[in-house]
């Protein structure tokens, strides 16, 4: 989607402050001894408050609300009630929603209780690596210095990038062009213009750069059992100034 006028970035404003405000509320309530599912409840209810209807079931039938991935589970972790968090683990909660005919889409990761060194590391890297690229996202800037920067974060923090798992356009759907890579792309020619929507979220682990699909159909896992992380925005490219991040929410 590209923006058109000031109704356009109202419409995304709201959506964005819904997702953000059932991403922050779900993460308050991680801690051992809660499942998924009930980490799923708390994102549907603030949803239902505001209307909204969950991006993933809306476009694809999902059997969750969010999708919620712990550990190796990089992306589309579906909630079960027997899924129960425990300390030490890393939980990603990713949601995404439509109101009044806009879209838009969030994620983060947190900590589960005390967590080791390298899955703080892990965290630490992924935001990062989100705040790195999004520092790239100007109108006119190439698409591939996005996947150059999380590389470069990734790099220094010895850490590996999930490549084919990309940020993408956003707005009148979930999944829009163009896509956005977390890796630099040989021969990426194209260029971010004034007005487009888009995500980007990078997918961090200690170990893997590919996924493989569980017999679920929906959950990625990494092939090695290595932990992920993921942090995602959604955002509208500006001229001359940095992108306005519809999704920071009121904590930001």
């Amino acid at each position: 989607m590209t923006v058109s006028g000031k109704a356009d970035i109202e419409g995304l404003m709201r959506i964005g402050a819904v997702v953000a405000e059932a991403r922050d509320e779900m993460g308050d309530h991680v801690a051992p001894g809660i499942t998924t599912a009930e980490l799923d409840r708390i994102g549907r209810r603030v949803l239902d408050k505001h209307g909204a209807r969950s991006a993933p079931q809306l476009a694809y039938g999902f059997p969750g609300t969010t999708c919620i991935s712990v550990n190796d589970e990089v992306a589309h972790g579906i909630p079960s009630p027997s899924r129960v968090l425990r300390e030490g683990d890393l939980v990603n909660i990713d949601v995404s929603a439509e109101l009044g005919g806009y879209w838009a889409d969030t994620g983060a990761s947190f900590p589960v209780g005390q967590v080791d060194a390298r899955a703080r590391s892990l965290l630490f890297a992924t935001r990062q690596a989100l705040h790195d690229a999004m520092a790239e996202a100007w109108a006119g800037r190439p698409v591939d210095a996005i996947g150059r920067a999380v590389e470069r974060r990734a790099r220094r923090s010895r850490l590996k990038v999930i490549r084919s798992l990309c940020g993408h356009g956003v707005g009148r759907h979930i999944h829009e062009d163009p896509s956005i890579p977390s890796v630099a792309v040989r021969g990426h020619a194209t260029r971010l213009w004034e007005g487009l929507v888009m995500t980007i979220e990078p997918f961090l682990t200690t170990s893997a750069t590919t996924f493989v699909e569980d017999d679920d159909g929906w959950t990625l896992r990494t092939p090695d059992g290595s932990r992920g992380a993921q942090f995602e925005h959604t955002m509208i490219v500006r001229r001359g100034a940095p992108p306005l991040v519809v999704t920071a929410g009121a904590r930001a």
